[in-house]
């Protein structure tokens, strides 16, 4: 089979990072291809959407709050530009996050959360239970307290995918539908994608493959350390309840609830190691609902319009593979775990960057797909 026509730069993913990147790359003045036989039913057709980097903050993760604040900060832009390009609304909305707990127990955990927002300098207050009920009439009387964080806001990830779509269409994207099936390396470079047809060849290949990215035949090993970790979430649809995003610690069990402009509801979500494991189970659906209700009552009077199983592309640190890989020609996008959705302004400014310049920014070196192979070097060096 003859080899394709040639890109600048091949996106293997249709996911909402691939786009981004690819939409941005093309924005660079690149000739871009993106490979995925049905972009945007991954990962982020599941997600919930939200854009918390103070909510998600973990201790440890000091860095990955650096990249998330900077992401946070392009989305107003990024939203206006992809709108204005699509002619497609993508369903911000800036709301706020309340943070929300049951028992002593829940509150000492959510307050020693903020205790840390405060270290970090973040911006969040705490409220009685009152102050969250006036906030958000629907919540539970019986909840004890919470947090408030008025900069951790949301966005429809699916209206989001849509727009990115027609975006890149209009920015000269060639959205190729078929699936990867391998990696095309030749004298020790990446070279393009193997597809069912042919190869596709370019001379930089962007690795968007969410959690499916670890396992690309043709990958050196340890090349991608990415696993798929099982999220199971909930859409619900009826009377809007909420104004904004809503996370409960319920008994010491997390769940949180999304409103989206189209009247739905998302309710989630599990976290679980268990490969690519996708079936919806009924216990995570009895405690997925158990929790919101115990939350917002009136979530029991919704109707359960459909439950979902993915996987996020979880690594090692949890913080994701950004810019070139050991691998020459191959750059990574991908190891997103739970902020995809936030990350992907920042993902896709820092990616096309180093596509089109050959630079890569201090903040994307923070996140250097090789971060692991130099710890795994030292290991053998120190070793007895």
């Amino acid at each position: 089979m003859p080899a394709r026509a040639p890109a600048d730069v091949v996106v293997a993913g249709g996911g909402l990072v691939g786009l981004a990147v690819a939409w941005r790359a093309a924005q660079h003045g690149l000739r871009v291809t993106v490979v995925d036989d049905a972009p945007g039913s991954g990962a982020s057709h599941a997600a919930a959407g939200m854009l918390a980097p103070v909510a998600e903050a973990a201790y440890g993760e000091e860095s990955l709050l650096e990249l998330a604040h900077a992401s946070l900060a392009r989305y107003p832009s990024f939203v206006a530009e992809v709108e204005r390009a699509s002619g497609l609304s993508v369903g911000l909305r800036t709301a706020g996050t309340l943070l929300v707990g049951f028992d002593e127990d829940d509150l000492r955990a959510l307050f020693a959360l903020h205790d840390f927002h405060r270290e970090l300098g973040l911006a969040a207050d705490r409220l009685t239970a009152s102050a969250c009920r006036r906030r958000e009439p629907a919540l539970t009387p019986r909840l004890r307290g919470g947090v408030l964080v008025r900069d951790d806001h949301s966005v429809d990830p699916r209206a989001l995918s849509a727009a990115l779509l027609t975006a890149c269409r209009s920015a000269g994207v060639e959205l190729l539908p078929s699936r990867v099936e391998g990696l095309v390396v030749e004298d020790g470079r990446a070279m393009g994608v193997r597809l069912c047809d042919g190869d596709l060849r370019a001379p930089a290949v962007v690795l968007a493959l969410g959690a499916w990215s670890g396992r690309l035949p043709g990958l050196p090993p340890g090349t991608v350390p990415v696993r798929p970790v099982k999220g199971q979430i909930l859409r619900l649809r009826g009377e809007p309840l909420l104004s904004g995003t809503v996370r409960g610690m319920v008994h010491g069990r997390a769940a949180y609830l999304v409103p989206q402009a189209d009247g739905r509801l998302v309710v989630g979500a599990t976290t679980d190691e268990l490969g690519f494991d996708g079936r919806v189970t009924a216990g995570a659906v009895h405690d997925l609902l158990h929790d919101a209700a115990e939350i917002v009552p009136g979530v029991s009077e919704l109707e359960l319009v459909e439950t979902l199983a993915r996987w996020r592309p979880g690594t090692p640190d949890n913080a994701p593979l950004l810019g070139a890989s050991a691998l020459p020609g191959l750059v990574l996008a991908t190891g997103h775990h739970r902020n995809g959705v936030l990350l992907a302004p920042v993902t896709a400014d820092l990616v096309a960057e180093l596509l089109a310049t050959g630079q890569a920014s201090p903040l994307l070196q923070r996140f250097s797909p090789q971060r692991f192979q130099s710890i795994d070097a030292q290991r053998e060096v120190t070793a007895p």
